[in-house]
């Protein structure tokens, strides 16, 4: 038995500008300010998602080119970013000595363009697919993967990368975290799948530079104050140099080694869930609640929770912690629209002893989530600010998690249109990350790719845990 592929080569790379300047007067000399939500990650590495596709087979009437393709890609990401225009900017410093200042902002006049990739592998589709855990290939299927948010000074906020397999094509893409959540990004790669599948609608033969093609959905880039009495958009940092806060890359120290693999939940399984979550709290004599209040997520995030903390084996006693990362946008009073271009995400966490935890139900697991959640609401969130205002501080990175092996944590979201982005090429096979928070108790969701409510997640754990979680009862009939 032969042993797959391991290797990606590299074709060619270049930088592409927007192709139209739709941006405002006062936007091409006026500074893009970060919030405090975006500001605190200046440590935390890029973020990397993307998208498997099955390669068009050519026949005698209309033959697949990977050079036509490319060309396409390129011309229509051009288009694309005459709408998302700062994403060809980089970051800049603003440091004064009277009065003191240190103001990271993104300068729309240093404007070199968005990195695009393309490279080549002998890998198949199923190598990518059939393994149980996810091949270490895959991980090269994106740009930048040692880059943090702070080298965006130098480095582009986005690279997309085209690898072409035997029979496949991936499209990565490795996005500054200041300036776009997975909210953000799935958007701007909506709209570029929607501007392709227009270019060649209206122009199947040639790339039209003439012609400037609208989006269904235009980004949003205008920031407003979020401290309470004040009007400024910037914010001063406590430093007066980078590496008062800047980590060093710890390219020599040991990582944790973690398996990856994807658990696919199906509708049904979610629904399944979901109910018996809802039942146990409607049946539990502590509480009136008759209406479903646990979400899906909550029901799939609570017993993610509740099966990884039991394969630990951790003390009855000792404490254990769900961290779900959320958006801000809906929780603002008012709220930011969906189509607010930037990364407002915030941590917040469930948390209770091994032994609460194992003697109670997933009902209760799941209102534990549901309470935090609740709780995160305009108030605690203008709260958040206010304190983070009086001392700013940028948090350090864990490249491990190792010294918090009683945390889970649960990042992105099954509402993300990722099956909605085409690029011309049908439906993709399924959605992949890098090599970015691939720590002990990361767990990544995603829609599942039959639709319908179902969820797939990819859970990062050490291989010991692995094993004992792909044998626990519990979690197997959960998805079963």
């Amino acid at each position: 038995m032969t042993s797959p592929p391991t290797s990606v080569t590299l074709v060619s790379e270049c930088l592409i500008k927007p192709l139209h300047d739709l941006s405002p007067d006062e936007a091409k000399h006026e500074p893009l300010y970060f919030t405090p939500f975006e500001l605190t990650g200046l440590n935390f590495r890029y973020s990397q998602q993307g998208l498997l596709f099955t390669k068009p087979k050519n026949n005698n009437k209309d033959d697949f080119s990977i050079t036509v393709f490319l060309n396409e890609l390129k011309h229509s990401l051009s288009a694309t970013l005459t709408h998302f225009y700062p994403l060809a900017a980089r970051l800049a410093t603003r440091i004064l000595d009277n009065p003191p200042s240190y103001v990271i902002y993104l300068d729309p006049e240093n404007s070199p363009g968005v990195k695009f990739v393309y490279a080549k592998t002998d890998a198949t589709i199923s190598d990518i697919i059939n393994p149980t855990y996810v091949p270490s290939i895959v991980h090269s299927f994106f740009d930048l993967n040692n880059a943090i948010n702070h080298d965006g000074h130098t480095l582009p906020l986005l690279s997309i990368k085209v690898t072409e397999l035997t029979d496949g094509i991936f499209i990565g893409g490795s996005i500054n975290h200041l300036i776009a959540d997975g909210t953000s990004f799935w958007h701007f790669m909506s709209s570029w799948s929607e501007i392709f599948f227009k270019s060649k609608l209206n122009h199947p033969h040639q790339n039209s530079n003439c012609d400037i093609i609208m989006i269904s959905r235009p980004p949003i880039f205008k920031r407003q104050p979020l401290q309470a009495g004040s009007s400024d958009l910037f914010i001063n940092l406590p430093y007066t140099h980078r590496d008062q806060f800047i980590q060093p890359s710890a390219q020599n120290s040991q990582m944790l080694v973690v398996k990856e693999r994807f658990f696919k939940f199906s509708s049904a399984s979610v629904a399944r869930l979901k109910k018996k979550a809802n039942d146990e709290l409607s049946n539990n004599n502590n509480t009136t609640q008759k209406e479903m209040i646990i979400s899906s997520l909550q029901a799939v995030s609570a017993v993610l929770w509740r099966c990884i903390t039991k394969v630990r084996r951790l003390a009855n006693d000792s404490e254990t912690v769900c961290v779900l990362v959320v958006n801000n946008r809906p929780r603002m009073n008012p709220p930011l629209s969906d189509d607010y271009f930037g990364s407002p995400l915030h941590g917040v966490s469930g948390t209770a002893t091994v032994e609460e935890l194992m003697a109670n139900g997933l009902g209760w697991a799941a209102l534990k989530l549901h309470e935090t959640i609740a709780n995160y609401d305009d108030v605690a969130v203008k709260n958040w600010v206010e304190s983070w205002v009086r001392n700013p501080v940028v948090y350090e990175r864990s490249d491990k998690l190792s010294p918090f092996s009683n945390l889970v944590l649960i990042s992105n979201s099954p509402r993300f249109d990722m099956y909605g982005c085409e690029f011309g090429l049908g439906k993709a096979i399924a959605a992949r990350s890098g090599a970015v928070t691939k720590l002990d108790g990361a767990m990544t969701m995603y829609p599942g790719r039959e639709g319908g409510g179902s969820i797939d997640v990819q859970v990062c754990l050490i291989p010991e845990t692995m094993k004992d979680l792909e044998c626990d009862e519990e979690f197997i009939s959960s998805f079963s």
